[in-house]
């Protein structure tokens, strides 16, 4: 594969128990190629070392390095995945000489790859442009099927990521591409948006979004005190559909909880909310597959941008695995 890069067993390090009490003690290094068919439970982490749309669109570039220094930091974490749980590093999409699109295309078979093979994908990034790899790799995934089944994307950002591609693709443009492709086909574009900012989308984004019904809720909006309510959304919105994808990007976080990201803000939401949805997205059965994007190790401090994606993939991989 041009694109890809085989797993480093080098970035599995950490306390040696030799029971296991460690994730990196736990993961195994398979390449793609060789990854067998689940038998039992499975987690596959996958990089996308790109962040050639991040700069197109004018942000910070260091993401590329993102994939592999989140999968230092899980490694490092508590293993309280069950003894009949894989784990696999199955390496990472990569971006030549800036071709965004080829990285993209690359995505999409990996993903197919892991979901054929029956494994739950963890993408890592990388620029928020992998959810277009990632969504089609899904929906070809499904494809395959010929079920017509319906795929829901909630993403939770500051942005809503629906800029138009009139002159080339970028990381602001995936959910309008993925909007697009709906209309050609003439299948329902659901998309709901958690923690959008006015500070962070003009209000032709705004335009764009109620043109297409995205649901959104707005920062302020996403708040503990209003839990109760997003949790009734969150269950309204994955019962009309067959899947959810999630994608989580980082820099929706406030800059106190993840500095080290494409495009850092004060005024994003906590990691405690996120939480508290992911519970709830999960408890519905629906979750096919999730991405973290965004992650900046150039700009990070003292790890913590890094411990907050693999504190996330620890939830998600632990929650998914005995749900």
């Amino acid at each position: 594969m041009k694109h890809y890069e085989p797993p480093k067993k080098e970035l599995w390090t950490g306390r040696v128990s030799n029971k296991w009490l460690y994730l990196h003690e736990k993961a195994h290094c398979t390449p793609l190629e060789e990854l067998p068919e689940a038998q039992k439970k499975s987690i596959a982490l996958l990089g996308y070392a790109c962040d050639a749309g991040v700069r197109r669109n004018q942000g910070r570039i260091g993401a590329a390095e993102g994939p592999d220094i989140i999968k230092n930091s899980f490694g490092k974490m508590p293993n309280h995945l069950g003894s009949n749980v894989l784990l696999h590093d199955v390496g990472s999409v990569v971006c030549s000489d800036g071709d965004m699109e080829s990285a993209q295309e690359q995505l999409v078979e990996a993903v197919k790859i892991l979901l054929e093979k029956k494994q739950f994908p963890i993408v890592l990034g990388g620029g928020h442009d992998m959810a277009y790899g990632h969504y089609n790799g899904i929906k070809k995934y499904l494809d395959t099927k010929k079920e017509g089944q319906t795929i829901g994307i909630i993403n939770f950002d500051a942005h809503f990521d629906l800029r138009k591609n009139t002159e080339q693709s970028n990381s602001g443009t995936p959910f309008y591409q993925i909007a697009k492709d709906c209309e050609k086909e003439g299948i329902d574009f659901n998309y709901l948006c958690l923690g959008i900012r006015k500070d962070a989308n003009d209000r032709n984004l705004f335009q764009t979004a109620r043109e297409l019904d995205v649901i959104y809720v707005m920062s302020e909006t996403f708040q503990p005190a209003f839990l109760e309510e997003i949790t009734t959304w969150i269950d309204a919105f994955a019962k009309n559909v067959d899947h959810v994808y999630v994608t989580i990007d980082l820099d929706g976080f406030s800059s106190a909880f993840a500095p080290g990201v494409s495009a850092a803000s004060p005024m994003g939401f906590t990691p405690h909310m996120v939480l508290e949805c992911l519970k709830t997205i999960i408890s519905s059965g629906k979750l096919i597959s999730l991405d973290i994007a965004e992650m900046n190790p150039k700009y990070d401090i003292d790890g913590q941008t890094a411990k907050l994606a693999a504190s996330l993939v620890h939830h998600v991989a632990h929650a998914v695995t005995q749900s």
